[in-house]
């Protein structure tokens, strides 16, 4: 059960166990989605349409997108900037889970609410997402500036990423995007813990047959459905925080067809809605909801794994030792 649950005080983890097993899930999770992350940046940072119809920019589709990136760039480019995002991931777990899991404890303790209700995981959800972000903006800046360039490489590595930003741009740059980043991932993240939840109380509990394998399909199942309606929902201020993120990187962006400089949510918003209408705010939008679903659905599933695991460990561990006291 993600957050705490005061029915199994016995096997209730720590704060750093939350941790542990929240970057082990973004790690996992990473690995297996990060084709579709770099699918879903080169969509969100071109001007011009993205259409099969009415063809206007380089990418056109989720397929011919695949195609193109493939041909010209190889395959180990759906995994360009896979060093920070992992390290954004394994972050981004950590904290984020960690804050859950000690929010709705406190909320156990010091209110009077149930701290296994909906409403409390979207309020103690969006507020350690957002904890996570402030921790780890930096490397999902690095993150998207690995995923938007092409070829020739602008940055060599992570070291050359850092100290090229540093010395051209300062420091600050590296928390470019943060204010839309922040409006978005709180309602988003809220969203993903209230909507899990919801599902979870909905859906049958699987029967003792099929043990711990089924209570987690039905996690993966929960958390898919709960990343969908969630990226959906909060989809435009993703878009603009990842078009604010590449501001000063527009030589690297030229081959890709039209870019933009900005000087503020505000001003992207409304240049965007001008210039590339309604539309504009949900550019890759399908590869993007592809990885919401496997995303939010495989960090759900994999925490559950991680701390199952470690809950029977611990449960062991206390039998071994009331056995030995016998």
């Amino acid at each position: 059960m993600v957050g705490y649950d005061p029915r199994s005080q016995a096997t209730a983890l720590s704060p750093e166990e939350a941790a542990l097993a929240g970057s082990a899930a973004g790690m996992v999770t990473r690995a297996l989605i990060s084709p579709l992350d770099v699918l879903k940046i080169r969509f969100q940072l071109q001007i011009e349409r993205v259409s099969s119809v009415r063809p206007e920019g380089k990418y056109r589709g989720l397929f011919q997108a695949s195609r193109c990136i493939y041909s010209e760039e190889g395959l180990s480019a759906f995994w360009k900037g896979h060093v920070p995002a992992q390290l954004l991931s394994i972050c981004f777990g950590a904290v984020q889970f960690a804050t859950f899991e000690f929010l709705t404890e406190s909320v156990h303790t010091s209110t009077l609410y149930n701290s296994q209700t909906a409403g409390v995981h979207f309020v103690c959800g969006g507020l350690a997402a957002c904890s996570a972000t402030v921790v780890c903006q930096p490397l999902d800046t690095l993150r998207t500036r690995f995923a938007a360039q092409g070829e020739t490489k602008v940055y060599r590595n992570l070291r050359h990423a850092v100290s090229t930003m540093c010395r051209s741009e300062g420091p600050l740059t590296f928390y470019r995007g943060l204010c839309p980043t922040l409006v978005a991932v709180f309602p988003y993240a809220g969203m993903q813990f209230f909507f899990y939840n919801v599902f979870k109380k909905l859906l049958a509990q699987p029967s003792k047959e099929a043990g711990n394998v089924g209570g987690h399909l039905r996690s993966l199942a929960c958390g898919s459905g709960a990343g969908m309606i969630s990226k959906t929902i909060t989809y435009p201020f993703d878009l603009c925080k990842k078009r604010l993120q590449v501001g000063g990187f527009e030589a690297a962006r030229v081959q890709f067809g039209q870019v933009r400089t900005y000087r503020g949510l505000l001003d992207c918003m409304v240049r965007i809605a001008k210039e590339e209408g309604v539309r504009g705010f949900f550019k890759g939008l399908s590869p993007s909801l592809v990885k919401a679903a496997l995303s939010t659905g495989f960090t759900f599933f994999w925490y559950e794994v991680f701390l199952d695991a470690m809950r029977n460990l611990k449960e062991r561990r206390r039998r071994s030792g009331l056995e030995e006291r016998k």
